[in-house]
């Protein structure tokens, strides 16, 4: 089983692999959790209502493959933050047997998909879910973009794709009507 969770920040996508795994405590399934070093902001999983589970820090997605024994389910949060050039090795787990529940951003400060998200998507997964977040402009519950603040300004360029929350940029989830994308230069066509 190959689940995906996707959604802007703040949409409730920790909360929903940890309601997915603090329960295989309680089971005979081994299971482990794992988050990209990359994530300052949390030691362990933490949902932003302070429920956690322990996880283990990854630089690369290939790095689960590393295990000694790979438990029968695997959870991996915040997967945006992992690049797409490593996405093989969740094709080499799923085709092993194992149960994987992948939680992530989709889209970028842009509206880009990421690419990991893309190729994620062509290995087919059982199951994909789209969380929506409260809009922190006008309050919708169809928040489906992150916009990214910096000292007050709206971001729509200049940046990475991936940008790590470590504090120096605020994030927003904002629904469609807020969102503001970097403004498209128009050509000039002339008639011949």
């Amino acid at each position: 089983m190959f689940r995906l969770v996707l959604g802007p920040m703040k949409s409730g996508k920790s909360f929903a692999l940890i309601s997915r795994f603090a329960p295989l405590a309680f089971s005979d399934k081994t299971f482990m959790l794992f988050q990209p070093a990359k994530n300052t902001r949390d030691a362990k999983i933490e949902s932003r209502l302070g429920l956690q589970l322990p996880a283990k820090k990854i630089t690369q997605l290939a790095d689960i493959l590393l295990e000694r024994s790979l438990p029968q389910v695997i959870g991996i949060d915040e997967i945006h933050l992992f690049d797409g050039s490593d996405v093989g090795a969740i094709s080499q787990i799923l085709k092993k047997g194992h149960e994987v529940y992948i939680v992530g951003c989709n889209l970028d400060y842009r509206g880009k998909m990421f690419d990991i998200v893309k190729q994620l998507l062509e290995l087919s997964p059982d199951e994909v879910i789209h969380q929506k977040a409260v809009c922190e402009l006008c309050q919708s519950t169809e928040g489906i973009y992150t916009q990214v603040w910096y000292k007050g300004k709206i971001m729509t360029n200049g940046l990475p794709p991936v940008i790590v929350e470590d504090g120096t940029y605020v994030y927003k989830p904002v629904c469609r009507q807020c969102f503001q994308q970097e403004k498209e230069k128009v050509r000039e066509s002339k008639l011949y």
